[in-house]
């Protein structure tokens, strides 16, 4: 008898089964620590009853998984369940599509983070999945060539198989039966492991139990408010809809709907009316940096200064130190600096707005699409624009080939010859003008092929951008802020030359800063943190000061009047950050004077001092402590931007 024949018919559903258990487990191990610990590590299985609760979550959600794709498999065979093929399609195809499922996951985690998600990778394409997946997906020429390879060899492969293997083989004795006596016992696991917070954050990470999480996830969101007993955030209030993880918390009704802090109290601002400007206000020049870090201001590169113009802009004028984003995206920056409100509605207050309301012609030169994510749709941008130049408009002339919207970029020289075109005499400045310039050199891969060098070295190439390349790709990084400052160089030369300059306020800042895996990670909208939150806030206009730290939605006030207006600012305190949407958000942060942060991850309610380096969890900190107040802190500030942003969609 052949060798072949003589092997028992488990032998494919136990080597899938090995095989693929084993690479999830390794590479989630070296992401996550989950076993080791190390840097970053919050939960690590290090107790025999998290061991226990794992490895069962573990293993009976794996093996349900694997022995549903293996009646799969003979289901396809049923009109030869004895062919030698069965056994090899199923471990060839699972085991290729495992590795192919694996790998497109952790190359993405290895560009953002672990709390990437389908929220996240929408706002990365500006709330178009379709586009944020052509963004994450840039590479996709090399996964091609991948499954062009790893077909080639099942079809050499399987001409093999029906060459030498003999006719017939045993299948495995695999039933329906069997399969519903582990999935009769995998909630009792699930549901055990989701109550204590390491295996079920590790659990969270691994596709079968993951899977299975979120099925039960549903089946026991009894109430249907979208939460059930076996998520991250668990329904204490089962058969209440009102009370749920992440409710929004009416203020003075007696009821504390998210469980946090009690009943929310809310002490409205009063109406503030339109803003009235002088008879003859000034210029507004706004420039935004796409990724700009507020450390670029000041730094040297090899004996030279990085951005020499905003330096002595900063000299001359004013700088804001403590300046922060409220979110790593570049849609909701934008609609927070330009509206004020973190989550505005549209057809609310803008700077568009206010300024067209007022007299002022309007002139937008924007290296990125506008239209992207609703940016301009919401602030009013194109409506009010006199002057309207985009990523969309010059479409044929973007840096690169790619066309996703999120991916279109223009070089800042062509934004400069768009405003000579359309603002480039002195009669062209009669009336006032409102300027918005948006300069994306900064984007990632940080280059492009019509970037100025202008500090030494050459741009790394995209494809070896990896945290072992950091020093090429910081030097890449900073040429694309020298870079754009040397285009801000240009414009106030321009503003000199039209005999303007006197008369215009000028405002440089950016959308969110960008982690070059001086953190552990490379981008931004995935940390709350300095790097990827504080931003540049530059103005010529001297005597502009504030006493704690500034967010995007304070921009509006602190523009209008410097220009003249009498607009309430914010009152003083710290500046509410969160990463994915207001309302259901994965972290929530604040920073304080002094660049102090607090943040908590909502799905362990971890929560982190930037200060002390502490991290615990919010039940473990002690009641009236120092921690607790600055965590309910953060809390009330969440629930009140929530209630503003609700209060505005109403």
């Amino acid at each position: 008898m052949p060798r072949f024949a003589r092997l028992k018919p488990w032998w494919p559903l136990a080597l899938v089964y090995g095989a693929t258990l084993l690479i999830e487990l390794a590479l989630a191990e070296r992401k996550y620590g989950l076993f080791g610990g190390g840097f970053g590590a919050s939960h690590v299985i290090d107790r025999p009853v998290e061991i226990i609760l794992f490895l069962a979550g573990l293993g009976l959600a794996h093996a349900v998984l694997i022995g549903l794709l293996y009646l799969l498999f003979r289901a396809l065979h049923r009109k030869r369940p004895d062919s030698p093929l069965l056994p090899f399609n199923f471990a060839f195809l699972t085991l290729a599509a495992w590795v192919a499922l694996l790998t497109a996951k952790y190359e993405v985690l290895s560009y953002f983070s672990d709390a990437i998600g389908f929220q996240l990778i929408r706002s990365l394409g500006g709330g178009s999945l379709f586009d944020a997946l052509l963004f994450v997906m840039d590479e996709a020429g090399l996964l091609a060539m991948a499954a062009l390879g790893a077909s080639a060899a099942w079809w050499l492969l399987r001409r093999l198989v029906k060459r030498f293997a003999p006719p017939s083989v045993r299948p495995a004795p695999l039933r329906w039966k069997h399969l519903l006596l582990l999935a009769l016992t995998l909630p009792f696991s699930l549901f055990a492991a989701a109550r204590d917070p390491d295996p079920r954050y590790a659990l969270s990470r691994f596709t079968a139990p993951y899977a299975a999480s979120a099925a039960l996830e549903e089946a026991s969101d009894f109430d249907r408010d979208g939460y059930g007993w076996f998520g991250a955030r668990i329904d204490k209030q089962p058969f209440d809809p009102v009370r749920h993880p992440l409710a929004l918390d009416v203020p003075g009704n007696g009821v504390d709907e998210d469980g946090y802090g009690g009943d929310f109290r809310f002490a409205p601002a009063p109406p503030a009316a339109p803003p009235r400007l002088p008879a003859k206000p000034k210029h507004l020049v706004l420039i935004v940096l796409e990724s700009g870090r507020a450390d670029a201001i000041g730094r040297l590169f090899a004996g030279r200064e990085v951005t020499p113009n905003l330096n002595a802009l900063a000299r001359s004028g004013s700088a804001i130190p403590e300046a922060y984003s409220h979110v790593g995206f570049t849609t909701s920056s934008l609609k927070s600096l330009f509206s004020g409100r973190l989550d505005p509605a549209a057809g609310g207050p803008s700077l568009f707005r206010d300024l067209k309301a007022n007299g002022y012609r309007i002139g937008v030169f924007s290296g990125q699409p506008e239209s992207f994510g609703d940016i301009s749709e919401v602030v009013g941008m194109k409506k009010n624009a006199d002057v309207f130049v985009d990523a969309e408009t010059l479409k044929e002339e973007r840096a690169f080939s790619f066309a996703a919207k999120g991916s279109l970029l223009i070089d800042g020289r062509i934004l400069l010859r768009e405003l000579d075109r359309n603002l480039g005499k002195p009669a062209d400045w009669a009336k006032p003008n409102f300027l918005y310039i948006n300069f994306q050199e900064a984007h990632f891969p940080y280059s492009h092929p019509t970037m100025m060098q202008i500090l030494p070295g050459q741009p790394i190439a995209r494809g070896d951008i990896r945290i072992e390349n950091r020093a090429a790709l910081e030097r890449t990084y900073w040429n694309a802020l020298a870079y754009d400052d040397w285009l801000i160089g240009q414009v106030i030369a321009r503003l000199k030359k039209l005999g303007i300059w006197d008369d215009t306020l000028l405002a440089v800042t950016a959308d969110h800063g960008e982690s070059l895996f001086d953190d552990g990670f490379l981008g931004h909208g995935h940390m709350i943190n300095v790097q990827q939150t504080r931003i540049p806030f530059i103005l010529n206009a001297p005597g502009i000061a504030a006493s704690g730290p500034v967010g995007l939605d304070d921009y509006r006030a602190i523009l209008l009047n410097a220009l003249g207006a009498r607009v309430p600012d914010r009152p003083e305190g710290p500046v509410f950050q969160h990463i994915g949407p207001l309302d259901a958000p994965t972290a929530i942060g604040m920073v304080q004077k002094g660049g102090i942060f607090t943040v908590m991850m909502l799905e362990s309610e971890q929560v982190s001092f930037s200060d002390t380096g502490r991290s615990a969890r919010y039940a473990d900190l002690a009641p009236g402590s120092l921690e607790r107040r600055r965590a309910d802190a953060l809390l009330d500030l969440w629930a009140r931007e929530r209630w503003i942003a609700h209060l505005g969609r109403k």
